[in-house]
Order: structure tokens, then sequence, then C-alpha cells
């Protein structure tokens, strides 16, 4: 898959997340169209993820909007991303609100976009799924 020139808002998904760097997205069959598409082709955590719903439960859009963020379960996922990933859901979460959402996912874009075949690169396994290359 290749990066398209822009990412769409809609791939933002309420935690943080950049959908469009996520393994799910970038398996070739199959891929997951985000958190806030359709669940056709989602992991099943992601379809009865406690996150979305509590953000949709809210009336909110994304975590950011809530008087309580960040709660604990967005701490927990934080926390884990950072370990595994060494990417900060809150950090991605304040700097799309700070921002804006396309500005965010622009500079995303240019972080995740493969030097070598202009490819996506995944976030968790720092390769891209194209040409296997590591992430520089």
């Amino acid at each position: 898959m290749k990066m398209p020139p822009v990412i769409s808002d809609s791939y933002f998904a309420p935690c943080g997340m950049n959908c469009w760097v996520c393994y799910a997205h970038l398996k070739p069959k199959k891929a997951c169209c985000g958190c806030l598409n359709q669940d056709a082709q989602k992991p099943e955590r992601c379809k009865t993820c406690q996150i979305k719903r509590c953000v949709a439960e809210k009336g909110l859009h994304y975590c950011y909007q809530c008087k309580e963020f960040p709660c604990k379960q967005i701490q927990n996922i934080d926390k884990s991303y950072l370990k595994q990933y060494k990417t900060s859901l809150i950090a991605n979460s304040k700097k799309a609100q700070k921002y804006g959402i396309t500005v965010f996912l622009s500079e995303e874009h240019a972080k995740w976009k493969c030097p070598f075949c202009a490819g996506i690169i995944s976030l968790h396994d720092q390769q891209c799924p194209n040409c296997l290359s590591n992430k520089p």
C-alpha cells in the first residue's frame, strides 16, 4: 500500500491513534479501514473498543474533548504504546487538539512514509510491508 497524498481525518481514532499506520490497516488482504469507519475488516478488539464506546456514549468524537482526559483507560493504553511502540497517544491527542487533526496527520504523513518505496511504515513493527525496509 502506498502512502496517499493526504491522510483523511477519519483515520484519527478517538484515543489518538493514527489508524493509517496500524498493522491492521496495512494488511494486504482485508485491510481495516480505521476506527471511525466501517467495522467489516477490523480486529475484534477494535470492534468492541471500550474507549470508542465511552466517547460515543458521551456524545464526543475524541477523548481529548472529554473533561476527564486523560482518563485511566487512556493512561493505560498510552503507557502500553510508549513501552511497546515509543508512541504516546496522549501526546498525539494533545497535538491534534492544539493544531487540528489535519495538521497532526500531515506531520504523521511525513513521519511514516517509507523513504524507499513511498509505502507506509507500520507503527507496530516499524517496517514497511511493501519493501520490508525498517523505519530509519
